[in-house]
């Protein structure tokens, strides 16, 4: 099993705001289906070229944490729970766990590299998948 990088994360407290900042910067876009609005905040853009996401997250610190920029990464095969038992026995040390956070099978857990650099485990894109049809199943979509 092995991690990619999903996307690559900005701690900042206006996530609208800074996105657009970046889009105009790199010429990159909002994700079809999913607009940055004023007051989101969590906004997601997308390098149409390479397929490159940057999300920006907004946290309640009024200072910004030295460590604002992390990968967020998602397993190419197995699960999210697998991938985070192979990531601790590499010797990350988890620092934050969000399973659960959005409802059964949702969620992230954070971890830290030995040199202290954070960074975030997410569910497999195939978990993703079944879960997004699960819910519309269930919402009779």
């Amino acid at each position: 099993m092995t991690l990619f990088v999903s996307h690559t994360t900005i701690d900042c407290h206006d996530a609208y705001t800074l996105s657009e900042w970046w889009k105009t910067l790199l010429g990159y876009v909002d994700v079809e289906g999913d607009p940055n609005l004023p007051g989101h905040e969590e906004c997601m853009i997308l390098d149409p070229e390479s397929g490159h996401h940057m999300l920006f997250i907004e946290v309640p610190d009024e200072e910004l944490p030295a460590k604002r920029v992390h990968f967020d990464l998602r397993p190419r095969t197995g699960t999210r729970d697998e991938e985070i038992e192979r990531v601790l026995g590499l010797g990350a040390t988890q620092i934050g766990d969000h399973r659960g956070k959005y409802g059964p099978g949702t969620g992230w857990v954070i971890f830290a590299d030995p040199e202290g650099n954070q960074f975030c485990v997410l569910r497999s894109e195939a978990e993703v998948a079944a879960w997004e049809a699960e819910q519309a199943q269930t919402s009779g979509a």
